[in-house]
């Protein structure tokens, strides 16, 4: 009976692994993502358009185009928006989804295109720290290009919003960094610890890739 709970149980982890493991697929790690692309994000305020340039930071729109095209960003919160400065998102409500992506950190790339009014980049903490979360700049924040800390320097832009930059500027800002500074509660419980605790908080309800 011991031997066949003991079977049992490594079976149930093996298979656990393994579906663990199928969470991303090798072949999305591996898609290019267009010279440009654009792509609309529905959210409980209203519809916005990017438009993503390679050349800008290849790795990086490779992986804003793998996000996309795998539906990373469909009902995950702008958790971070603070006035005059960025709007920040990218954390998904399910936590094993958060964890996997995190073991495919984008390499560092230097920055090519200024912090504008509108740019999108990866945020991150230092070196090889960006995976799924972006923020658009809400003003012209310049000195994102050049700062430098924790042995990295500045933040590369990848896109921009081409249409309904209102609609970024009107996204709920009432929380401040106060959300931001919980990110490992939201990586472990997401939508439902974020509307238990900040349910003025707005949302992306779907992104998808548009011709």
């Amino acid at each position: 009976m011991k031997s066949f709970t003991y079977s049992f149980l490594v079976l149930l982890i093996i298979i656990t692994s393994s579906c663990s493991k199928k969470i991303i697929k090798e072949k999305w790690l591996k898609t290019e993502a267009p010279a440009v692309f654009k792509a609309r994000f529905e959210t409980t305020k209203g519809n916005f358009d990017i438009e993503a340039h390679r050349e800008w930071s290849p790795l990086a729109v490779d992986r804003l185009y793998q996000l996309i095209s795998t539906d990373f960003y469909t009902d995950i919160a702008f958790y971070r928006v603070v006035p005059n400065f960025v709007v920040q998102f990218g954390i998904n409500d399910n936590a094993d989804l958060n964890k996997a992506w995190s073991n495919y950190k984008i390499e560092d790339e230097s920055v090519k295109k200024s912090n504008e009014e509108g740019t999108i980049a990866f945020a991150r903490g230092g070196k090889r720290t960006r995976d799924t979360q972006l923020f658009i700049n809400l003003k012209n924040n310049d000195r994102l290009d050049s700062l430098s800390y924790s042995n990295v320097t500045g933040f590369p832009v990848i896109a921009k919003v081409i249409d309904g930059m209102d609609v970024v500027k009107e996204i709920y800002n009432g929380y401040g960094e106060t959300p931001g500074r919980k990110q490992d509660s939201i990586q472990k419980l997401g939508n439902s610890y974020l509307k238990s605790n900040f349910p003025k908080l707005d949302y992306i309800k779907k992104v998808y890739i548009v011709e």
